[in-house]
């Protein structure tokens, strides 16, 4: 009788789709960040503990200093280019608020991982 049971298990699980490893997996929450003439925005990201963070960053103006984005807790500096998506992977890892700022600190936002 328990070989029906795992039998139908299997046809179940065929016809259903049994979770593969790559589904388990916690897919990236992406935000999208503009910099702009006001800088970046949006101002401030709150993202849980632990969660796999992507920043993605697209500059959208030459008119400002924030051609870069620094990062400076974690020595993290990536160049901006004009209309081009920058992803930078953050890790959440740790709860703590990570600044980020243009290339001369006048244009600042945070990450606030919870």
């Amino acid at each position: 009788m328990s070989s029906m049971k795992s039998l139908f298990a299997a046809a179940v699980a065929t016809v259903l789709g049994a979770p593969s490893a790559a589904s388990a997996e916690t897919k990236p929450r992406v935000v999208n960040i503009s910099v702009s003439g006001g800088g970046f925005s949006p101002m401030e990201i709150r993202v849980a503990k632990d969660e796999p963070t992507t920043l993605v960053f697209k500059r959208t103006t030459d008119g400002t200093c924030a051609r870069e984005v620094a990062f400076p807790e974690l020595g993290l500096k990536k160049a901006l280019p004009l209309n081009e998506s920058v992803p930078i992977e953050v890790p959440a890892a740790t709860a703590r608020t990570l600044t980020f700022q243009c290339g001369m600190g006048m244009f600042k936002s945070a990450l606030i991982i919870q």
